[in-house]
């Protein structure tokens, strides 16, 4: 039987926890597009919003957690993360007051216990958003706010149109489309601040560098139904032909489909 993950196209949360985990080391060192996102999503924050809690949800190495303590120095902060591997690199650099393997699905804390729920290109590893919704509403104490980046259709299209052209396999991870975010932020039972899709392209020198980076992120190909073993050179030289195509004066194009949320739950 087929699992809902791979009816889906999302990828098995134990697989992304484990490639997360593997990533831990060398995830800082190319993170530069979700150092730049992380960084947009908190000056979408309310300008007036003093948390006495907050969580860092997809905490990752952990650094928007030291970001937020020193942002709301008063404050006790929790990062949680389903790669038990990142919260142990995390844990010695600080931030957070507590460091904890959960699932943004299932969140392992209790009812309205949070201010601030800040949570940067994680969520789109979750196949059921409307949980991660539901549980940001029962988590949070009215007034407080659910901030969030995720990734929709048309991320690395690029590199998925060069694979395409080469065969029919799944190589490029599947990620929500636009109106579905909207769909279910409407739903949600928060008030909606703001919602919208921003594009960014980073550029590459050659193929080798943008494949290279995606394993390092830990973020390199998790979808079931991906072709097994090695990628036969033939194939390979095919893609490196179709993505040439794309060549921009800056280098090799890749575009990452960036959707920014701001909810509030009202009192």
């Amino acid at each position: 039987m087929t699992d809902w993950h791979e009816q889906s196209g999302l990828p098995d949360k134990r697989r992304v926890a484990a490639s997360f985990s593997r990533a831990a080391e060398s995830y800082d060192s190319v993170a530069a597009l979700q150092r730049a996102v992380g960084i947009e999503l908190l000056a979408r924050l309310p300008a007036a919003l003093a948390p006495q809690r907050w969580l860092d949800l997809g905490s990752g190495t952990g650094h928007f957690s030291r970001v937020l303590a020193a942002r709301f120095p008063a404050a006790e902060g929790v990062a949680v993360d389903l790669a038990e591997g990142m919260l142990r690199h995390a844990r010695p650099l600080g931030g957070a007051q507590r460091y904890i393997v959960g699932d943004a699905e299932r969140l392992p804390l209790r009812d309205s216990s949070l201010d601030l729920i800040y949570s940067s290109l994680a969520v789109q590893w979750c196949a059921d958003f409307a949980a991660v919704l539901a549980e940001a509403h029962r988590a949070l104490r009215p007034g407080g706010v659910l901030a969030f980046t995720s990734l929709c259709v048309g991320t690395l299209q690029e590199l998925r149109d060069s694979w395409q052209a080469v065969d029919g396999f799944v190589h490029v991870n599947h990620f929500r489309r636009f109106a579905e975010y909207q769909q279910l932020c409407a739903a949600s039972g928060l008030r909606l601040l703001t919602l919208e899709r921003q594009a960014h392209c980073l550029h590459f020198g050659d193929l080798r560098q943008l494949t290279d980076e995606l394993k390092a992120l830990g973020a390199h190909n998790l979808n079931p139904g991906r072709p097994g073993g090695l990628t036969g050179r033939a194939r390979i030289r095919a893609l490196v032909a179709a993505y040439e195509g794309f060549r921009q004066p800056q280098g090799l194009p890749a575009t990452y489909q960036v959707v920014y949320g701001v909810l509030r739950k009202e009192a």
